[in-house]
């Protein structure tokens, strides 16, 4: 049994509008898609960026509270500029409790 397509000219015209439809589709579904995923990692990518920024101005926090601690030790006790995202934080002048 030979299986034998046969396409007349209508037909062939027919299934072309269908094939250039489902083509369209396929094409929005894909940029769809494709825009979801950029969206997620660019959105993980910000996430991360910030997530990194905030930890290593936390961790410039921390080392200005270890040197204010360290001064106070010494009996340093003046005041001291930090800077958390470019932003001075005063840490102001103590007495001393002993006094």
């Amino acid at each position: 049994m030979k299986f034998v397509l046969a396409l007349d000219v209508d037909a062939a015209k027919n299934l072309a509008i269908v094939l250039v439809i489902g083509f369209v589709l396929l094409v929005l579904v894909a940029g769809i898609v494709i825009k979801n995923i950029t969206m997620k990692l660019l959105s993980m990518l910000l996430m991360i960026g910030l997530a990194l920024g905030v930890w290593t101005q936390r961790q410039s926090l921390q080392d200005c509270a270890d040197n204010v601690k360290a001064k106070a030790q010494v009996g340093d006790f003046t005041a001291t500029t930090c800077h958390f995202f470019g932003k001075d934080v005063n840490v102001p002048e103590v007495s001393n409790k002993d006094d």
